[in-house]
């Protein structure tokens, strides 16, 4: 039997409208439409749709994290609080959404509320790669360089080639001093790939052996 086509981007817009006008409260139709003109980059465009989707329907809290996503492209961040806020509120073991959160009050500066949201995310969920990077840079946002350091060396256990992970832990070394680990990370991190900060790296220069 032979495989179907895949449908087009225009295929799936049509039948997702035909579904709208056959049920015009179906929650589904309208995130679907939302989730693909993201998809698409057309970000302005999938905004009415999401929030068609959340005024029809009470469980709609991807379709919140969805919108966060968006603003946060627009650089609006207090919506994207607002936005996850209500993803938790309707699924309080949403971990994305509290990931989310504790990633918009790190933008903001919001330190304290940014290390309480990560650290939910977590709890939900320890396998959020992004997350404990957020974390790690949280506590180095706080000045605290230990749990900098330790929450750092927990995400590279989870992902060992996460070039970021081993930046960032790098400097976090190198504000402690142990300028052997940092120079130690930084290499692993471009070794994987990562363009680092010349600057940072012309920090450590005098700091490797000759």
């Amino acid at each position: 039997m032979p495989m179907a086509e895949p449908k087009s981007f225009e295929e799936f817009i049509a039948e997702q409208k035909r579904i709208l006008q056959e049920n015009p409260e179906c929650a589904n139709a309208y995130y679907n439409l939302g989730v693909d003109l993201m998809q698409q980059g057309r970000l302005e465009e999938a905004i009415p749709f999401f929030q068609e989707a959340i005024a029809n329907s009470g469980r709609m809290f991807e379709a919140y994290a969805n919108l966060g996503y968006i603003y946060f492209k627009k650089g609006e961040l207090e919506k994207v609080v607002e936005a996850n806020q209500k993803a938790i509120a309707i699924e309080p073991r949403y971990a994305r959404g509290y990931a989310n959160l504790g990633f918009a009050y790190l933008q903001m500066e919001k330190t304290e509320e940014a290390i309480a949201a990560l650290e939910k995310a977590i709890e939900l969920n320890p396998r959020i790669v992004q997350a404990w990077n957020n974390l790690a840079n949280a506590y180095l946002q706080k000045g605290d360089l230990e749990k900098a350091i330790s929450t750092g060396q927990k995400l590279l256990e989870i992902a060992p080639d996460f070039s970021l992970g081993h930046n960032n832990l790098a400097f976090a070394y190198y504000l402690q001093g142990d300028y052997a680990r940092a120079i130690e990370h930084v290499d692993k991190a471009v070794a994987l790939g990562l363009e680092v900060n010349p600057e940072f790296l012309e920090e450590l220069a005098p700091y490797r052996e000759k």
